[in-house]
């Protein structure tokens, strides 16, 4: 965006900087006073962005005082936002080959997982170095070259000067097969990166975008034209909040809203209520960060912060790093708020002083900071914040937790883990039970693979993976996993080769700190390999488990287990025949792999024996806090932001020489099968129609309580019976080229087909998951897809039929624009994910709600009904309409709009043809 031009009703607030006499910045203190001082701090942000961007149009002066007043106008009324930046997620994995099995490593990187390796004098830097870099860590060696040349791939680096080593040759081959078949896409970005002004692109192969995003984008203030104003961002996914731990404004809106931003329209919020989270003590040695973001999780969700700000305050917010802070930050929307806000203070400064951050650069940030006060100290007495609500939460009452089995917010201590997991054997099937009869838990099924024989059980650990998960930007949690497993190699423990093991790093810099701390080695020893950088395991993404396993478990119908550290864990996520996930920190994952078994006390059972059969306890391995913060400053912080820089500036070398258009407009190719021209403006008029009422329209699906953006639309890998399938195999792709959901996210044909496609949505229409339902008019079972295009052809318009909580999980646009492009006109639930609902609104789809106390069930509807109802000319935010039925019901219905912006850009059909029209 270009950087905004100063608010001409409130230039009189700008000041000069003490410190410069040319940085300039809007005063906003001396817009309210004792108003002003009282304002949370992430309210302050809202408010400058404001004042700066106050044009009298988009944004005008009521805005601003409304904004001002937030005491008394708090959840009463709606306030545009000017984000200072706007962060797009692309979804491609270049990743390497999956690990089959824990300890499967290429024979010339293989350490023996029962021997401890040699001890040797560490290499003493480059000039000192006369042979293989530590030889007791498997795979280094000498090598020449520039470490951001090594972090494109999978980095084996010296621990002590950090010179890179030859990669294994399946590596790189493996990327060079997802750079090649990625190629449409990236040529498409790099197009867009030319003819576009103020698009940045960051390489494929560095990393993530939110980790890029926090590592390097970042600035907490931005200059631009010398005026100073403090960085905020919105983008296309829920992890967007992650920034908030460094004090920068951020949420995830989806891409509808986002495509608006891009194109100068504010982002439209609900003045929000913003709660207090006080934060004391400090939490136990054997607490990570992951269980303090869960134990804050548990806090949050049952005080209810749905939709809200949540900003942390008290002195235990100085026990917290900022990576720890980003962490919990990032876990926001399990909670349900909007995002949550560590305002910058010393360990802030010190942070980015550790990451090379311009010294000069860091003294104007915070005397700017201090002059408008957006800068938190525990010391301070005047001018504190006054909250919606407070909750308080002391870190001394949090424990070591885990999530599952088969939803985020279901924690289990794991002191507990053996005991609940044995509870949830009986229990019925539901969110927690898998119904196994009593005479049947004890069952064992053996398993003959690669020669040896092994017994499976209820509880087995088939998947363990240290996800590509955000959660894995906090180098704490990731050297504890490292460390760990130095401890557990050393002790002679490993892991069981038939369970399948991965690391997927959310960025180059974390490989690259795992190996600069010579942790690496021990890692890939239990078989925990690097598998590439980008969404894995914990979307789906998980490599086919071997046959021989598959049958030991259809065998027994076992409940086998996934562990894995990413921060979701829906009920089929994974694969079919893995019934229960659980989610742990990075050193539990490493824990349950060696153990074998999530059915296992760690107090009072060992993880197993050492060569001399002594008993291995998780206590006896587990590194002390003092070890992981030692590692963590001496080695990570400087080194990892000093080789991202490189990395950036140097870029990718495919990158660099990947050929892309250069024309204005790009030239669609109608071959394409990951780029296509888009539907939405197909009918598009110059102006808007009335609301058209939706007559006769039958339910598409007829859906349950708690339906996530997952169940909407998978970002996973594309089923070979799937509707999406037939449609690639149709132009000649093989099921190898089929790649993901999320990658071929360019093709609404594809997307289309593969909305609804989870296998594990359950359609009350069919009884049980499966991505089908029932086409009445002629009776027929189809794929969700093939039911539509028959709607379609006969000219029927579609609803859903939903219960509570309807679009939770992920932001994701195209959990909105692919029922839109099925035909579906309007959702009828009991209630609604805020963002979801925002989206439905967005893209033209009406957002319906069951009046408080009813819902399907208790008016009598089957859903094999039709349904008929007729918009008033004068839509007002709320409004009650009848919903007509053709058994002859009818009932009341709300209009979910919140306010007259939403009903504007419902009547022009949704935001994008709102913009359309504007720039037409």
């Amino acid at each position: 965006m270009d950087a905004p031009s100063a608010g001409y009703a409130f230039e009189y607030l700008i000041e000069t900087l003490n410190d410069s006499s040319h940085k300039k910045f809007f005063n906003v203190t001396k817009l309210g006073g004792a108003k002003y001082d009282v304002l949370p701090y992430s309210v302050r942000v809202l408010l400058e962005a404001a004042v700066r961007n106050c044009d009298g149009f988009l944004l005008r002066k009521e805005d601003v005082l409304n904004i001002l007043d937030w005491r008394a106008k708090q959840s009463h009324v709606e306030v545009p936002f000017f984000p200072a930046r706007v962060l797009l997620q692309d979804f491609t994995a270049i990743q390497n080959a999956p690990n089959p099995g824990g300890g499967d490593l290429p024979k010339a990187a293989k350490l023996s997982p029962l021997k401890a390796p040699p001890r040797r004098l560490p290499c003493r830097g480059p000039a000192a170095c006369r042979g293989p870099c530590d030889p007791g860590e498997p795979g280094l060696g000498r090598g020449a070259g520039r470490p951001s040349t090594q972090i494109e791939n999978t980095p084996l680096l010296c621990p002590f000067h950090l010179q890179p080593v030859p990669e294994p040759e399946t590596v790189l081959k493996n990327q060079e097969v997802e750079f090649g078949r990625n190629r449409e896409r990236l040529q498409f970005f790099k197009w867009c990166s030319r003819v576009f002004r103020n698009v940045a692109l960051i390489p494929p192969g560095t990393g993530m975008a939110h980790q890029v995003s926090l590592e390097y984008l970042s600035r907490v203030v931005f200059e631009e034209e010398a005026l100073l104003f403090p960085d905020s961002v919105v983008g296309t996914d829920s992890h967007i909040t992650m920034v908030n731990g460094l004090g920068i404004l951020g949420w995830g809106v989806g891409g509808i809203e986002t495509e608006a931003v891009m194109l100068g329209l504010p982002v439209s919020l609900t003045l929000p209520e913003v709660v207090g989270c006080e934060l004391t003590g400090s939490s136990n040695p054997f607490v990570t960060s992951i269980d303090v973001v869960l134990g804050i999780t548990k806090h949050l969700r049952q005080a209810g912060v749905a939709g809200k700000f949540v900003e942390f305050f008290g002195s235990g917010v100085s026990q917290l790093s900022v990576v720890d802070r980003t962490t919990i930050a990032n876990m926001c929307p399990e909670y349900g708020a909007t995002l949550s806000f560590f305002p910058v203070d010393n360990v802030t400064l010190k942070h980015l002083e550790h990451t090379g951050f311009d010294k000069a650069k860091l003294k104007s940030m915070e005397t700017y900071l201090k002059a408008v006060k957006l800068f938190r100290s525990d010391q301070s007495d005047s001018g504190a914040p006054e909250y919606s609500q407070v909750i308080r939460i002391n870190l001394n009452s949090i424990v070591a937790t885990v999530s599952g089995p088969k939803r985020p917010q279901d924690r289990v201590a794991v002191t507990e883990m053996k005991s609940d997991f044995r509870a949830c054997l009986s229990e019925k099937v539901g969110f927690r039970g898998f119904q196994v009869a009593a005479d049947k838990q004890s069952d064992t099924v053996s398993l003959h693979y690669e020669g040896s024989d092994y017994r499976l059980s209820h509880g087995a650990v088939v998947v363990a993976a240290v996800t590509s998960c955000t959660n894995n930007c906090n180098p704490s949690v990731m050297l504890a996993a490292g460390l760990l497993a130095k401890k557990a190699v050393e002790a002679g423990l490993r892991v069981q080769p038939y369970i399948r093991t991965s690391l997927a790093p959310g960025s180059g810099m974390v490989t690259h700190y795992l190996s600069s701390s010579g942790v690496l080695p021990y890692l890939r020893a239990l078989g925990f390999e690097v598998v590439g950088y980008g969404c894995s395991t914990c979307v789906g993404n998980t490599g086919p488990l071997s046959e021989a396993v598959l049958n030991a478990v259809k065998q027994g119908d076992l409940v086998t287990c996934g562990v894995l550290s990413g921060n979701k864990n829906f009920e089929g996520r994974l694969c079919d025949c893995v019934r229960a996930t659980y989610l742990a920190s990075p050193p539990l994952v490493v824990a349950y792999a060696i153990a074998g078994t999530v059915n296992i006390d760690f107090q009072t059972e060992p993880l197993g024996t050492d060569p001399a059969g002594k008993d291995v306890y998780l206590q006896d391995i587990w590194p002390s806090r003092e070890e992981v913060q030692q590692v963590e400053e001496e080695r990570v912080l400087c080194s990892v932001f000093k080789a991202l820089t490189e990395k950036m500036e140097t870029g990718d070398k495919r990158w660099n020489s990947l050929d892309a258009p250069d024309s204005v407009l790009f030239p669609w190719d109608s071959k394409s099968t990951y780029i296509r021209c888009p539907s939405f403006f197909d009918k598009l008029t110059k102006e808007p129609a009335a609301p058209q009422p939706i007559e006769n329209a039958h339910v598409l699906l007829h859906l349950g309580d708690a339906v996530t953006t997952d169940h909407i639309s998978p970002a996973g890998s594309i089923s070979r019976s799937s509707a999406a399938a037939k449609y690639l195999t149709n132009r000649g792709l093989t099921p190898r080229e089929f790649n993901s959901y999320g990658a071929r996210r360019g093709n609404d044909a594809v997307m289309t087909r593969g909305t609804f496609a989870n296998i594990k949505l359950l359609n009350k229409f069919i009884g049980k998951p499966a991505p089908k339902t029932i086409h009445f008019p002629s009776g027929q079972t189809l794929d969700v897809f093939e039911a539509a295009e028959l709607y379609q052809k006969e000219g029927v318009p579609l609803i859903i039929l939903a219960g509570k909580k309807y679009g939770s999980g992920s932001s994701r646009d195209w959990a909105a624009k692919g029922p839109y492009l099925l035909g579906v006109r309007a959702v009828l639930a009991e209630s609604y994910e805020k963002i979801h609902k925002d989206h439905l609104v967005g893209i033209g789809i009406a957002p319906l709600q069951f009046l408080p106390g009813e819902n399907a069930e208790t008016l009598g509807l089957t859903g094999r009904e039709t349904f008929s109802l007729a918009f008033p000319e004068e839509l007002s935010p709320g409004v009650t309409l009848t919903m007509k039925t053709s058994t002859g019901k009818a009932f009341r219905v709300i209009a979910s709009f919140e306010n007259d912006v939403e009903i504007t850009l419902y009547k022009h059909g949704g935001l994008l043809n709102f913009v359309a029209r504007k720039f037409s």
